[in-house]
Formats: C-alpha cells, structure tokens, sequence
C-alpha cells in the first residue's frame, strides 16, 4: 500500500479518499502516526499520560483526515499538525480540569523552542532567567528560591490565556502555532509571549 500511495502528495489522497478509497485513511493514519508520537512526548512535559496523548493525537489525525478542504485550509500536514496539536492539548486541559491540579511545567524552562522569526533559539525563557547571573543550566535547577519565585508567578501573575499560551510555548511552539492552537490571532499570542517573559524575569530580578 506504502508503495501504490507513496507517490502521490497528500492532498491528491484526500481526494480519492473523498473519491471513496476507503484504504487511504489507514495509510495516512500510519503515515503520520510518527508525527503524533513527537508530539505526545513533547506535551508529556504538561503533566498528560503518553499513552493517553498518542490515543488524542489519532482522533485529532482522523479529524484532519475526515475535515481537510484543500479549497479553504493549507497543505495537509500543516492542517493535520494543528489538528493533532489542538486535540492534545484539549485533552490536557481536560485531564487536569480534573484532578484540579496547578500548572506543573514551569520547571521545563530549559526546553528548547522554536521562533518564526527566523531562527531556532536555544532555551529562549532560561536565558532570561540566567540574564542577571551566568549560571548553568544545572545550577538553576537547584537554585529553589528560584523555583518557588516562578511557580508563584505562574500561579499569580499570568492570567488563563498566558498559562495557556507557555504551556504551549514549553512543549516547542513558537507563537504562530500557539495562536492557531488557542484559536487567537498571532499578534495577541505574540504579545502574551512578551508579557509572560517580562513577568517571569522580574519574578527572579
């Protein structure tokens, strides 16, 4: 099957699916299943159980599958990235909705996360926080007044919107993926990014 649709881009599948080859959905189902497992281990970080996430993830794939409009939505993986993104993170949100559990993220500042605005930045939020001191990412870990400071910042400080818009950040989107995640336009989840920055450095300033 790999070999007889291998040749064709996405968005010709999805057209013979829609044709009535029911056989694509699978194979686009495990073309992509790669792309889901990333993503679970990347939003691990947010407290959600792996297995628990990959299971999200398929659904969000089948939805982009079942709902993808090559008239009106982008190419198909950057649909399906959002789709899978959204629905894990949904599911997130659900999952500690319930056991009214408090953001436990904080300490993965030293993710490595990505910018549109043009380059890859290492650590973009822990060299804010190192911006006063030149310590190692090692000494920072155990720096616990450092800690406490940035989960009552968290807890305090950021509003729903921003505590959505870092936790986003921490699993490796930068804010052109966040705002379409959240459903928000790019320049507010650009701003909130700011915000939260400004919010976090002074918490250790």
């Amino acid at each position: 099957m790999q070999d007889f649709y291998g040749q064709c881009s996405d968005e010709e599948l999805i057209l013979r699916l829609r044709d009535g080859e029911e056989n694509i959905t699978d194979y686009i189902m495990n073309k992509y299943k790669n792309l889901v497992k990333s993503k679970a281990k990347s939003m691990y970080i947010l407290g959600a159980d792996g297995d628990d996430l990959i299971q999200e993830g398929m659904i969000g794939l089948f939805k982009a599958v079942r709902d993808y409009d090559s008239g009106r939505d982008a190419s198909f993986f950057t649909f399906a990235d959002l789709c899978i993104s959204r629905q894990m993170y949904t599911a997130v949100q659900a999952s500690r909705r319930q056991k009214h559990a408090p953001l436990n993220s904080y300490i993965s500042l030293y993710s490595h996360v990505a910018s549109e605005r043009g380059q890859e930045e290492e650590g973009e939020l822990v060299n804010i926080l190192a911006a006063r001191a030149e310590l190692s990412p090692e000494e920072m870990v155990i720096d616990r007044e450092n800690v406490k400071s940035l989960e009552r910042t968290i807890e305090k400080e950021l509003s729903t919107f921003e505590k959505e818009v870092l936790d986003l950040h921490l699993t490796g989107m930068g804010y052109v993926q966040i705002a379409k995640v959240l459903g928000k336009d790019e320049k507010s989840a650009d701003n909130a990014l700011q915000r939260i920055k400004g919010k976090l450095k002074k918490a250790i300033g």
